[in-house]
């Protein structure tokens, strides 16, 4: 079985504990997508990983890890990361493997990166990883994949600086590289059926080059139509497309917002949420926009995904606050929308028009099970279901994997479109 795991908003879901907790039944993950400016922490126990490059199901010691197709991965960042998991005690000799196809972050993009988006007249807030520049000469055509390590000629071709960055890692990285499409069609194809596969993506969809808001987004497809392709599998042999969503939206960088807060009338608000859910960026620090759960923008993200089922994360932030409000549609000058326009114009100038819900004043962190919750938390759930038409299937009251309330599994399904 073939679950794909995508962000639903602008990233920052909370993908890396969904996916640690649902790796924790599967023999493969495979990250089918993004690079190093992704950032998933998860935290198991006492400790607290956070990952990059490396697919979340890395703590589990008999789950295999596939960096896919779609990464664009940067060698320097990626052993850093492999060297503090082994400083941790993760064994992942021999478990990370690496499609050969997966594009590769030379030192000339990161600076190129830098450059080009310190000359825009609207940034767009890269991390400065090479990410977007490496994708953008994959799609020129003179990227370098794992497999080009050993054509000479075309190596020759790259900037003296490249070439001797790439060879102090070629051999580590031909060591770990396999052919994607070849590893995952065995048996019956695309993996024995009783195998549990997950396909992990990164950013958030709404982050995706062709669905989200252009240009104000990454350069990979974190959309899961993206899945197929970077996992070496068919469309066809996608079972289940779960999306994770907090409670609340968040942003990094530049671009529209329309359910941001307004820190002159939500200042505090702002500020308790920020600080309450931890919304500083893992790889680079930065303090995180916050605004209200938009579900405009998150119906756009089931209907463009075939979400067949949500996990709800950081639902634990609200339990001190009187009141929650959520974006239900969008007013503009002399309009009002319930759609996720394509225009970044008309969707800055959105204003989020809110519905308010009661808060339930009370700590959920030790809730088990659904029926656990408060009455008015269950009822803020069931609203976004029918607003959605998605069944939230997973609900997250806390960091620790066992803060985790599963509705329905994940792995015994096939996906229902109707609300639990």
């Amino acid at each position: 079985m073939n679950v794909v795991v995508i962000g639903a908003q602008w990233g920052d879901e909370g993908k890396g504990k969904i996916v640690d907790y649902l790796a924790d039944g599967a023999e493969i993950v495979v990250r089918y997508s993004g690079g190093a400016n992704a950032g998933h922490t998860i935290v198991n126990g006492d400790r607290t990983y956070k990952l990059h490059l490396v697919p979340s199901g890395i703590i589990y010691p008999d789950t295999t890890v596939i960096l896919g197709s779609g990464m664009v991965i940067d060698p320097e960042a990626l052993f850093r990361e492999l060297e503090e998991l082994a400083e941790t005690g993760v064994s992942w000799e021999g478990r990370v493997l690496i499609s050969d196809r997966a594009h590769l972050v030379l030192p000339g993009h990161r600076e190129e990166d830098v450059n080009r988006d310190a000359e825009r007249a609207r940034p767009i807030g890269t991390t400065g990883r090479g990410i977007g520049i490496a994708y953008a000469h994959k799609a020129l055509r003179d990227g370098v994949r794992i497999a080009d390590l050993e054509w000479d000629a075309h190596l020759s071709e790259l900037a003296p600086e490249d070439r001797q960055f790439l060879e102090i890692y070629r051999d580590r990285l031909t060591d770990m590289a396999v052919d994607l499409a070849s590893f995952m069609n065995v048996g019956s194809g695309a993996r024995a059926e009783t195998q549990r596969v997950l396909l992990e993506g990164a950013q958030g969809a709404l982050l995706d080059l062709d669905i989200g808001t252009y240009p104000y987004v990454s350069s990979g497809s974190s959309a899961a139509g993206g899945a197929a392709s970077g996992a070496g599998i068919g469309p066809r042999n996608i079972d289940h497309v779960l999306g994770v969503f907090k409670a609340y939206s968040t942003r990094v960088g530049n671009g529209p917002f329309p359910s941001e807060f307004d820190s002159n009338l939500n200042g505090e608000l702002e500020n308790y949420i920020r600080e309450t859910g931890r919304e500083y960026g893992v790889t680079t620090g930065r303090p995180r926009r916050v605004g209200y759960l938009d579900l405009v923008a998150l119906r756009y993200a089931c209907q463009t995904n075939s979400i067949d089922s949500l996990a709800l994360t950081h639902l634990d932030v609200y339990d001190e606050l009187d009141e929650i409000r959520v974006c239900v549609g969008y007013e503009t000058d002399g309009d009002t929308l319930d759609y996720f326009p394509s225009s970044i114009p008309l969707l800055e100038a959105a204003r989020p028009i809110t519905r308010r819900f009661p808060g339930w004043k009370s700590s959920i962190a030790d809730c088990r099970s659904y029926d656990d919750l408060p009455a008015p938390a269950r009822e803020y759930v069931a609203f976004i279901e029918q607003y959605l038409g998605v069944p939230v299937s997973i609900v997250s009251v806390g960091y620790q994997r066992e803060q985790t309330i599963v509705r329905s599994s994940i792995w015994n399904t096939t996906g229902s479109k109707e609300p639990a």
